[in-house]
């Protein structure tokens, strides 16, 4: 039996008792987050913010199996939000359509949720009229059975069985009627509740994966009562994929009993939460260094493997991986390497012979480094972190990446490196 085959299916039950904490927990890292990006300024606020969307966008569409390029979608989402990002690359229709859809979702949050505005992002989603080589019913509810099978041909397992598509606009008008209600105040809580009912009907031939992701993302908002965005859930579910399809079919296989999945789910957004800590630290250090070297005139393919490396890339700075990323020789990656090096935007790293390797200047001179004090990585919960006191009063801390640490531990990089990469966002 599926959870829609039980009478009264959408009085979903919890048990309070087994989330209470954590659903304040997760409040709280919600609210330190948006307190931190508070005070950053509008501009480093929308560049997170269209770092998160894409993260969205690419991470939504990846736990579909369809792969978007991440350089494009980031293009649209920061044309669309009106932001400047130092690479353009010219968009398709169909990533343009994905983007507004998320946007609707995230910028027009207090707009009411309707079928029609439903509709109007599943044909954003299927332009051409087909999922694959398959043709769907786009812009309307499906008129057929809804199976979410796996496995060869002869050998499928049906995971889920949704609603027949007699039952889909009723159970629908259910669904947008609650999602709407203002006596169900917005919140995390609502926002998981959203997810699980929408995917549990089911109502699309396609994409129901996507928008269900895409309302979730809308009810956060709306919880938040703020169009800027500063995590990305779809990015987090992505990585636990295989928990998010085996919480979703034991739940739906259920009683109407949805305590585990809210725990999941709360779990699951708290430690997408703490992803974006180190995401934003990379955005704001990434817009201090081009506004650093705004005036220095490089290639287009320069800033492209520049930004690859700003954006996360956790290969070292070297000259056989700026020829693997640009796709050139080893002496064109090294003239690429030695012209940046003598307009001050990378440093060589000191004491290596074979296998040189680089870092970049976040920002220009040293008289940043002695606004820091007591520079030190602690160790927490298997995670390490760079910590230090900032004019002496503020204490700042980011999370360091595996490859940092190492380099740190094999003396590559220093201490004071470190502090300019991580903490350059600090510049007055």
């Amino acid at each position: 039996m599926f959870i829609h085959e039980t009478d009264n299916w959408t009085s979903f039950r919890w048990d309070s008792d087994k989330i209470a904490d954590l659903l304040a927990r997760t409040n709280k890292a919600v609210g330190f987050l948006a307190g931190r990006l508070s005070t950053i300024g509008f501009d480093n606020q929308m560049a997170a913010t269209v770092e998160s969307v894409t993260h969205d966008v690419v991470s939504s569409s990846e736990i579909e199996g369809v792969t978007l390029n991440t350089a494009e979608v980031r293009s649209s989402v920061a044309r669309k939000l009106g932001v400047t990002v130092p690479e353009t690359k010219e968009l398709t229709h169909y990533i343009d359509g994905i983007v507004e859809m998320m946007l609707d979702a995230t910028q027009n949050y207090s707009a009411p949720l309707t079928a029609e505005r439903l509709f109007g992002w599943h044909a954003a989603l299927f332009p051409t009229g087909k999922s694959g080589s398959a043709t769907i019913s786009i812009g309307t509810y499906r008129t057929g059975g809804m199976e979410v099978v796996s496995g060869m041909f002869g050998r499928e397992r049906v995971h889920y069985r949704a609603p027949e598509a007699g039952r889909v606009s009723g159970e629908m008008d259910h669904f947008l009627a609650w999602f709407n209600d203002p006596q169900y105040t917005p919140s995390l809580l609502k926002s998981a509740i959203a997810h699980l009912w929408f995917v549990s009907i089911h109502p699309f031939d396609d994409g129901n994966g996507r928008i269900g992701r895409a309302i979730s993302d809308m009810m956060l908002s709306r919880a938040d009562q703020s169009k800027l965005r500063y995590f990305s859930m779809s990015m987090q579910i992505s990585r636990e994929k295989k928990a998010y399809y085996r919480i979703l079919e034991s739940i739906q296989r259920g009683d109407g009993d949805i305590t585990g999945w809210l725990v999941w789910y709360l779990e699951c957004l708290g430690r997408a939460v703490e992803a974006s800590e180190s995401m934003l630290s990379g955005v704001l250090n990434k817009a201090m260094f081009w506004k650093t070297f705004t005036a220095i005139t490089i290639t287009d393919r320069q800033r492209e493997v520049l930004n690859t490396y700003l954006d996360g890339y956790e290969g070292k700075l070297t000259a056989k991986n700026w020829a693997g990323l640009a796709g050139v020789s080893l002496d064109t990656a090294g003239r690429d390497i030695k012209d940046l090096v003598s307009k001050g935007m990378l440093s060589q790293v000191q004491g290596r012979v074979r296998d040189v390797s680089y870092t970049i200047n976040y920002i220009a001179g040293d008289a940043f480094i002695r606004n820091f004090s007591t520079p030190q990585i602690i160790r927490r919960e298997d995670k390490e972190y760079i910590t230090a006191f900032y004019k002496d009063k503020q204490k700042v801390e980011e999370r360091i990446s595996d490859i940092d640490r190492l380099r740190l531990e094999q003396k590559e990089i220093t201490l004071n490196d470190l502090l300019y990469k991580y903490f350059a966002y600090l510049t007055d």
